[in-house]
Order: structure tokens, then sequence, then C-alpha cells
């Protein structure tokens, strides 16, 4: 099989005590988009005329979803919104892996359609390293 379906993803927040409840209304994911810096460390001596480069700092990335927005569902992660310091969330595919990150909330777009469904898009910064379950 050459792919699989992603329908059924599931995001969750941390309660504060631990417990991870669903978000609901979720349309489309996006992310952890992480990337590692590079540093020039090419010299007079280099082997050859290519530049050289070495690794660096690692950005966890951020995470994007898409909402059918509902004032009951997405209020609390305005709070969030407003809050600066991370907060713990997982993502759990319908094949059971599992990505677990804190992160900050640091975009909150909403969309009030005089002829359509409200929706948000809702963006966090991770914050360190995204730990990764693979599926059973």
């Amino acid at each position: 099989m050459a792919g699989k379906d992603g329908f059924g993803t599931e995001l969750r927040r941390d309660d504060g005590a631990g417990t991870f409840a669903p978000i609901g209304n979720v349309g489309n994911f996006g992310g952890p988009n992480s990337e590692r810096e590079t540093y020039d460390v090419t010299a007079h001596d280099s082997a050859s005329n290519f530049r050289e480069f070495i690794g660096g700092l690692v950005d966890g990335g951020e995470v994007s979803v898409e909402v059918h927005y509902d004032p009951a569902k997405h209020d609390t992660l305005y709070g969030d919104f407003k809050n600066p310091d991370p907060v713990s969330y997982e993502m759990e595919s319908p094949e059971g892996e599992v990505w677990a990150f804190d992160a900050v909330l640091n975009g909150w777009e909403r969309e009030m359609p005089v002829d359509g469904q409200m929706a948000a898009t809702i963006t966090w910064q991770v914050s360190g390293e995204p730990i990764i379950t693979p599926a059973p």
C-alpha cells in the first residue's frame, strides 16, 4: 500500500492533571514542521571550493490545525493563547502513532463568513523535542 488515510487523527490537550482531553471539530492538521539550523564552516583550507556545513540547533516547529469553530469547544484554547507558558498536547494517528509535545499557542485566526460555517486556524510553536511513540 502506498499511503495511509489520515481520517480519525485526534488532537488532545492536557487538562493540567495529566489527562488528555480531545479537542473536537478538527478538520486538517499540519506539523510539527521541524527544522535544523546549519552553520557554514567553510575555510580557506577546505578540501574543495564547495561550502561545508555542520548541523546546529533544532526547532521543534509549528503545529497548525483548522477547526470548525465552536466557542463551547475552542474557547479553552483561546485561554492557552493568552498564557505565555507551554501546554502539553498530543496527536494520535488512526494507526496509533502518538506525537506528544509541549507548545505555546501563538496563532489564533477566526473566520465568521456571512454564508458559511465559522472556522478557525490555530497554530502552536513547539517547545523542546516532540516525543514520538510508534504505532503498536
